[in-house]
């Protein structure tokens, strides 16, 4: 009996799934050569035809995600592309979800609590001064490692801001401003800002 070879990309060996969002699967892998461990999120380029304004929001967060280094963002290391794939290298948040976290521990203890709401706080201080705001803040989106480190992840809805206003109505409902939600102009740092205190 033949053995089954390992699924691979690039370097990147798979071994096992982490989750599947809207625009594909995130996988966990290991670097054949160094043997650490990255969350790589895999989208199809079928569903770029599918959805013909996911290339274009796809191709925003990759650029925003290679200027950006702050030690509580996601950081994404490489890109790799086939004719069916584009992958993304990310760093792996080896404790998942700040949602599912708080799930777990229905409530934090006052000095966790804090110490979390800081380290988000730093996160979005670090993006609104570069211009960038995130946009979709929720649990979900902000990630955990293995020390209980706060990574924020998901800048599918992120974008550099040159003026106070937009008018793009994103993010979730249970998260965003009043305003986002009416769709009406908005100051997407203040609808952050928001999101924070939710």
């Amino acid at each position: 009996m033949s053995e089954v070879k390992p699924q691979s990309i690039g370097p990147y060996i798979i071994q096992s799934i982490l989750g599947e969002g809207t625009t594909g699967k995130v996988k966990l892998a290991y670097h054949k050569d160094t043997g650490q461990q990255y969350a790589i999120k895999i989208i199809s380029k079928s569903s770029f035809d599918q959805k013909p304004n996911l290339h274009t929001k796809v191709q925003r967060e990759i650029a925003l995600m290679r200027v950006v280094d702050h030690p509580n963002i996601l950081k994404l290391y490489d890109v790799l592309e086939s004719h069916r794939h584009l992958c993304m290298i990310l760093e792996y948040a080896q404790n998942g979800e700040l949602f599912d976290f708080l799930v777990v521990r229905r409530c934090l203890p006052v000095d966790m609590a804090i110490d979390f709401f800081r380290q988000i706080v730093l996160s979005i201080e670090y993006l609104h001064v570069h211009g960038i705001c995130h946009r979709d803040l929720k649990p979900e989106n902000i990630l955990l490692d293995a020390h209980n480190r706060i990574k924020i992840a998901d800048f599918g809805f992120a974008r550099w801001v040159k003026t106070r206003v937009t008018e793009t109505s994103c993010g979730s409902p249970h998260y965003a401003a009043p305003e986002v939600i009416r769709g009406i102009p908005y100051d997407p740092k203040r609808a952050d800002i928001w999101s924070l205190g939710v």
